[in-house]
């Protein structure tokens, strides 16, 4: 078996300076599809420097694009004849690539796209993106792990979604583009991306009202045109470093990102104890006492997103009361609360509630990230740990953070990455 990466972190630590986030993941991704709609050169600015990003840039390649990255910008020159086929070593790594499925069928009228991957989070059907597209003219059929869509020309459809669904909503907006006639999309999600992704669009040459809101309307034109777009900040980047300075009784400014993204949430830390000052494009974080605690419900945007659940634990693992977590979204979410328990929080759950009684210090120990936001979540609560900390399986959390342990390290944590033979952590 082959050598893993670790990362270590000192418990003990307040996070405390300044730190920058770049352009959200859950964006990125979907707007390189989108540049699929356009024959011709899109580029796009503030993009992660994460593994996901080369991963959707390797899948543009095998449909013939050619994909640039430098730094955070990624230039996708397409040709007017694409690919039709996302196969399944790619798919399978990367949930998000199903979101070509979408402008693949309305520019080429047929695609093949291998049943997704991605996190192991709990059940994420395609249902809401097949029945969709079936009303929007498409004939859908499944076989030997394929999704297999056939449509020589979409029409518009009046579409309601069972649940506010952001990749069901990106990829019937995406094909809708350019569909014949008028659809409407109801019960649409409306998280930040989504309008980030409309704005390309729009600005591609779409016609989309109501961006942000629960309904979408588009009509549908014959072409779009290749533009430059610059990525919209993460919120969930953001708000992993406004409540580790919770957890950490810390001071951090985070640049980049509008705190109205995040408004739920920075509620949540001001309700724990905390002090938020806001300007258009930052946030401050100050935490002067140990936390109280606070509940939190996990629900679709503008509701507390279940990406930072994993931070709600760990902050009230540290907080003075006990707390109630509720996950609304994603049934596997709680998979990493074993690895919570390891470094001594006090969680009960049932279902998909969690009762977590704070302790005033965690203890450091070995620990396996599960999902991204989990790996992330249990490096921020080692931080309130006595001891060390080391969490195995990183290359979760390099799917979602560009410069982590960069990052902690400049907000004064003694953190580092080791490699480390496979076997040195099965218990």
């Amino acid at each position: 078996m082959a050598d893993v990466d670790v990362i270590r972190v000192m418990g003990g630590a307040r996070l405390a300076g300044d730190v920058s986030v770049v352009g959200a993941k859950n964006s990125a991704l979907k707007l390189m599809a989108a540049a699929l709609l356009a024959t011709g050169r899109t580029t796009l600015t503030n993009v992660p420097r994460i593994t996901d990003i080369s991963i959707m840039a390797e899948v543009l390649r095998r449909l013939g694009c050619d994909v640039e990255q430098d730094g955070d910008r990624v230039v996708i020159d397409v040709p007017e004849q694409l690919g039709t086929e996302a196969d399944y070593d790619l798919v399978r790594r990367l949930r998000a690539s199903i979101c070509v499925l979408g402008p693949l069928l309305a520019r080429c009228g047929h695609v093949r796209v291998a049943h997704p991957g991605g996190d192991a989070i709990g059940s994420r059907g395609l249902d809401m993106h097949v029945e969709g597209l079936r009303r929007m003219g498409a004939d859908i059929s499944g076989e030997h792990g394929f999704v297999i869509a056939t449509a020589p020309k979409l029409h518009g459809a009046t579409i309601w979604l069972d649940f506010p669904s952001v990749g069901a909503t990106e990829n019937l907006l995406m094909a809708a583009v350019l569909a014949n006639g008028r659809t409407e999309i109801d019960n649409a999600a409306r998280e930040p991306e989504i309008v980030d992704i409309c704005r390309m669009l729009t600005d591609m040459g779409a016609d989309i009202e109501g961006a942000g809101s629960s309904r979408l309307v588009v009509r549908g034109v014959t072409e779009l045109r290749p533009v430059e777009h610059r990525t919209v900040g993460d919120r969930i980047v953001a708000g992993t470093w406004a409540f580790g300075t919770a957890m950490t009784r810390g001071d951090v400014t985070v640049h980049g990102i509008d705190p109205a993204f995040l408004e739920i949430a920075l509620d949540k830390v001001v309700t724990a104890g905390g002090e938020v000052t806001t300007a258009p494009d930052s946030f401050r974080v100050r935490m002067d006492d140990r936390p109280r605690a606070v509940d939190v419900v996990t629900l679709p945007y503008p509701g507390f997103a279940t990406d930072l659940l994993p931070m709600a634990v760990g902050l009230a693992s540290v907080s003075e009361g006990s707390s109630l977590v509720t996950e609304n979204i994603f049934d596997g979410r709680f998979m990493f609360i074993n690895e919570m328990a390891r470094l001594g929080a006090d969680i009960r759950t049932d279902g998909h509630h969690a009762v977590v009684r704070g302790k005033a210090r965690l203890s450091g120990a070995p620990v396996t990230a599960t999902d991204i936001r989990a790996g992330a979540g249990l490096a921020i609560a080692g931080l309130c740990a006595d001891g060390v900390t080391e969490i195995r399986h990183v290359h979760h959390i390099d799917r979602g953070y560009p410069s982590f342990e960069s990052d902690l390290r400049g907000l004064g944590v003694d953190v580092s990455r080791a490699v480390a033979p496979p076997d040195e952590f099965e218990f």
